[in-house]
């Protein structure tokens, strides 16, 4: 293994490759996401980075410098919007990254610090987004792209949240706020913003600083729902972007009813929790009666 060293990772994934492949089969979905990875490969070599790995719609690169792997993000965000097979397939992706330290193996794979606040980047990423931590931004110098502030988050190995940033790679930004105050989590907290669980008479709060709550059926969950429909880590509740957002992680969905609107299903994807309302981890509320959790926002 070779020693630490400065360098920036850089995680795309292609967006909503699950729909892809119900609404054009596997065949062509692998054909498509293939070409997507393709078109990445080349930007990123364009830019002076290397291709680590690529694993089903992802691909994950490393780059000399910061930025190089900023430049190579928005170019890749570009050729996606440009393409017309991928304008005509509705393709896009999300990317991520983050310059720190990383370790080198023999194989070439990397792994450290660096890679793993750059794999949470792209978790938090959304469709034609660009999320990087606002320290690799503020290490750039010249002519970059601006960015907004999209608050804190926290990452898994680390005490404190994280300022993150998103950049914007849109050449076209006439109608577009470039400047967007972050999301301070003190000053959140002040106002009082608070998600309260309820569960069989467990009572929980969330706050903008708490860690990601984890619900499922492996005890190792903040909160064990023991449910043959329920997976071993089902869903998350988290603050991002503002918000308190539910993430399914599951095989068999998440039932969300907010106020009085119809239930929904979330399957794979995310939902802002607003006003109060009931979650069913794998089952409707109408079958799941004795382990609906209701949350409230205040």
């Amino acid at each position: 293994m070779s020693p630490s060293r400065p360098q920036t990772i850089l995680f795309a994934d292609v967006s909503g490759s699950t729909r892809l492949f119900e609404s054009k089969g596997d065949q062509e979905a692998r054909r498509l996401i293939a070409a997507v990875l393709e078109a990445l490969t080349q930007v990123c070599r364009q830019h002076g980075g290397r291709v680590i790995k690529t694993i089903g719609d992802e691909i994950m690169c490393t780059f000399p410098a910061a930025l190089n792997g900023v430049l190579a993000a928005c170019d890749m965000q570009r050729r996606m919007g440009r393409d017309i097979d991928f304008v005509r397939d509705n393709l896009a992706v999300r990317i991520g990254l983050h310059h720190g330290d990383a370790l080198e193996e023999e194989d070439g794979d990397v792994y450290g610090d660096a890679v793993n606040t750059a794999a949470r980047m792209a978790s938090l990423a959304k469709r034609e987004q660009i999320v990087t931590t606002a320290a690799t931004y503020d290490s750039l110098s010249g002519k970059v792209p601006e960015a907004r502030g999209l608050g804190k988050a926290r990452v898994s190995g680390k005490l404190l949240p994280i300022s993150i940033v998103d950049l914007v790679w849109q050449e076209d930004t006439s109608g577009m706020t470039t400047v967007q105050s972050a999301v301070r989590l003190g000053d959140a907290a002040q106002a009082g913003e608070v998600l309260r669980l309820r569960h069989r008479g467990q009572v929980v709060e969330l706050r903008p600083d708490s860690e990601p709550f984890s619900m499922g059926r492996e005890p190792a969950n903040h909160l064990q729902v023991e449910a043959d429909w329920v997976s071993r880590t089902h869903a998350m509740i988290e603050y991002k972007r503002g918000h308190f957002l539910l993430a399914d992680r599951s095989t068999n969905g998440t039932y969300v009813r907010i106020g009085d609107d119809d239930e929904l299903k979330v399957h794979r994807d995310e939902l802002h929790l607003r006003k109060s309302g009931t979650i069913s981890l794998g089952q409707a509320v109408a079958v799941n009666t004795g382990d609906v959790i209701h949350y409230e926002t205040a």
